[in-house]
C-alpha cells in the first residue's frame, strides 16, 4: 500500500488525502486536521521513514524560513521514499504588467520574496523534488460564490488587470499525475486567465444576485493583504505540466469551476 506523508493539513492537501484514500492510499499528516504531531520529532521521523510519497504544503515564514526544512530537512533529504513534492506559489515570479510567464522565468523579484526563497530550497533539497507553482486556489466551500453570498466580494475598477487561478481538484490532478512523471517545477493553473471582477460577476450570476459596485482601489477598504493582490498581474502557463505530466485541468476557466463548485455544495 502506497503511503503518503503530508507536512500541513490544509485545504489542498486534506481535498488530495481524501482522493488518495478513496483509491486505498494510506495517509498520515501535520496539521491541525493531521494525525501526527509536527513537534512529535520522533514520530515525524517514523512516517518519514515509512512513506513511500512526502508533500510539503507548509508555507514560509516572513523571512522566508522553512519550518520543514528548518526542522526535517535533512531527514528528507536522506528519506528513500520514492517521491517529493512541494506546493509552492506563482507569486514567487512577481509582476509582469499582464505578461505569461512559465518555469523558465527569473524568481524572487516580486512581494513573495520568502516563497522564492522556500521555493529555490525545496529545489535544491533534491534532485527528484516536484515543487508545484500554484495561482490562487478556489474550490467548495472556498471560492468566490462564498465571497458574494457572505457579502465580501468587491469589484475594483483597475484596466488590465488579470490573475491566473485554479480549481483545488486540477491541483489534485498535477499532483497525481507527477506519481509517474519527472521531477522539476511546474506551474498547475487554469487555461483561461482573466480579471478578478469577471469571476466575481459570474459568481452572482450563478446565484441570481446583482453584482456588487464598482470601486476604485481607495474606496474599497481591502486590507493590505488584499491590496497586494491586486498589485501584481501575469498570466501563468501551464504548458509544462501538460507537456510533462500528461495533465489537463478539468475545470480550464473559472466558469467550470464555479459550476461544479455550487453543484458540490448543493447550491
Amino acid at each position: 500500500m502506497p503511503h503518503m506523508f503530508i507536512f500541513g493539513l490544509g485545504y489542498t492537501a486534506s481535498r488530495l488525502a481524501a482522493r488518495l484514500r478513496r483509491d486505498g492510499w494510506q495517509v498520515s499528516a501535520t496539521g491541525r486536521a493531521g494525525d501526527v504531531d509536527f513537534a512529535d520529532a520522533d514520530a515525524v521521523r517514523a512516517h518519514i521513514a515509512r512513506a513511500s510519497h512526502i508533500l510539503s504544503s507548509v508555507p514560509p515564514d516572513r523571512d522566508g524560513d522553512d519550518p520543514v526544512l528548518a526542522h526535517y530537512g535533512d531527514v528528507v533529504r536522506a528519506s528513500s521514499a520514492r517521491w517529493f513534492g512541494y506546493l509552492s506559489s506563482t507569486g514567487v515570479y512577481g509582476d509582469t504588467g499582464g505578461a505569461w510567464v512559465d518555469e523558465s522565468a527569473p524568481i524572487g523579484t516580486g512581494r513573495r520574496s520568502a516563497r522564492a526563497l522556500a521555493d529555490q530550497k525545496w529545489q535544491d533539497l533534491r534532485p527528484d523534488m516536484r515543487v508545484f507553482r500554484l495561482p490562487g486556489i478556489y474550490g467548495p466551500g472556498r471560492s468566490a460564490l462564498e465571497r458574494v453570498r457572505e457579502g465580501k466580494a468587491h469589484r475594483i475598477a483597475i484596466d488590465g488587470q488579470v490573475f491566473s487561478r485554479v480549481h483545488v481538484d486540477d491541483i489534485i490532478g498535477g499532483v497525481m499525475a507527477s506519481f509517474e512523471g519527472l521531477p522539476g517545477v511546474y506551474n498547475v493553473a487554469d487555461d483561461r486567465p482573466c480579471s478578478q471582477n469577471a469571476v466575481i460577476e459570474g459568481a452572482c450570476a450563478l446565484l441570481g444576485v446583482a453584482p456588487p459596485p464598482l470601486l476604485s482601489l481607495e474606496d474599497a477598504g481591502l486590507s493590505p493583504m488584499a491590496r497586494g493582490f491586486y498589485a501584481e498581474n501575469r498570466r501563468v502557463a501551464n504548458g509544462r505540466a501538460k507537456r510533462m505530466l500528461g495533465w489537463r485541468p478539468l475545470y480550464p476557466s473559472w466558469r467550470e469551476g464555479l459550476i461544479a463548485c455550487r453543484n458540490e455544495e448543493g447550491n
